[in-house]
């Protein structure tokens, strides 16, 4: 594991946990996804430098609910979601992104202790960087150590840590959605593993409702959402000498009932032969086509009990914006069995 001292006073350390690892697994997975029937691409994969600006305008658009519900609840709530926590010595934040939302949480805290160890952990290591700079500008109080790598990569790391004092750990947005059922069950309890009893998890998860509401959130009128999720077939040709063209591929999404998810896909518009040349690898398209890009899960009270029980935790209290749209669930880390 490689360390970056980012300041000379000690307060920002980045474990850049991804280098090297990410490209070779990038490989792997586009490899892996485009011999598969269906084929797919990890969900991850979007968030290179242009895939987390564009994700950035994604959250400011009108289709996007999420992200005003969720600063709805954290405007008006923070202070007593921090109320209900064992006071922390150290806040984690898995896919920390821009840390925007965050601010709420840290400021809350700081208001009752005078300082705070936050802990972010995300893919894009130039995002990670850039968010605990400004962050560390607005918070004199703030130590940072950031985790540039994905989450288990990271939560194996920290479970290897020794540490006083009581834990919270943040995952915010919709990002559990992107876990298939039994997957968010296995995360959910890797992340209890580094917790103890009585450490807390604040989890965001948005809530199942009507089509009319679900789909534009993820098809915009704009076209943003289009172009983030186009933009893992433009990665695919810099990082990978693939030829996609991505005028010759669509985005869609659709709301799966009976799953319970909204489905994004990039749909080939012809019959078709791409070519990667890093991987040595011929894919062929029929007209209509698609490589399934990501999965986002609803969730209702019923089921984030349950798994939250499945996993260790008791659901101790949850959060809703005015128009029930959104949830955040504090969940409390429970004795082991």
């Amino acid at each position: 594991m490689s360390k970056t001292q980012m300041d000379a006073d000690g307060r920002l350390i980045i474990h850049r946990l991804a280098d090297g690892r990410d490209q070779h697994s990038f490989a792997q997975d586009v490899r892996t996804g485009l011999t598969t029937t269906p084929k797919w691409i990890p969900a991850k994969y979007f968030y290179d430098k242009l895939g987390s600006r564009l994700f950035e305008a994604i959250c400011c658009l009108p289709e996007y609910y999420l992200t005003r519900a969720e600063s709805e609840i954290l405007s008006e709530h923070a202070a007593e979601i921090v109320s209900a926590v064992h006071l922390p010595g150290r806040l984690i934040e898995l896919g920390s992104g821009s840390a925007e939302k965050t601010r709420y949480v840290i400021d809350a805290l700081l208001r009752r202790r005078d300082g705070l160890h936050y802990v972010p952990v995300d893919i894009s290591g130039p995002s990670l960087e850039l968010s605990s700079k400004e962050l560390l500008r607005s918070f004199p109080r703030l130590k940072i150590s950031g985790y540039a790598a994905d989450y288990f990569t990271a939560l194996a790391e920290l479970g290897q840590e020794r540490v006083e004092g009581r834990t919270v750990a943040l995952f915010l947005g919709s990002n559990i959605g992107n876990f298939a059922p039994d997957d968010a069950l296995a995360f959910l309890k890797r992340v209890r593993s580094i917790l103890k009893p009585g450490d807390s998890l604040l989890l965001g998860a948005d809530l199942k409702k009507s089509a009319d509401i679900l789909v534009p959130a993820y098809d915009d009128s704009l076209g943003v959402t289009a172009a983030f999720n186009l933009n893992v077939l433009i990665r695919i040709n810099r990082e990978l000498g693939g030829n996609f063209d991505i005028s010759k591929f669509f985005h869609h999404a659709l709301y799966n009932e009976d799953a319970g998810r909204i489905e994004m896909h990039l749909v080939s518009c012809e019959r078709q032969v791409v070519t990667v040349a890093a991987l040595d690898l011929t894919a062929r398209f029929e007209e209509g086509e698609s490589i399934h890009s990501e999965s986002s899960y609803k969730y209702d009270l019923g089921l984030l009990r349950e798994v939250g029980r499945k996993s260790g935790f008791s659901l101790a209290h949850t959060w809703f914006d005015s128009g029930r749209r959104f949830s955040f669930n504090m969940f409390a880390a429970t004795e082991e069995s």
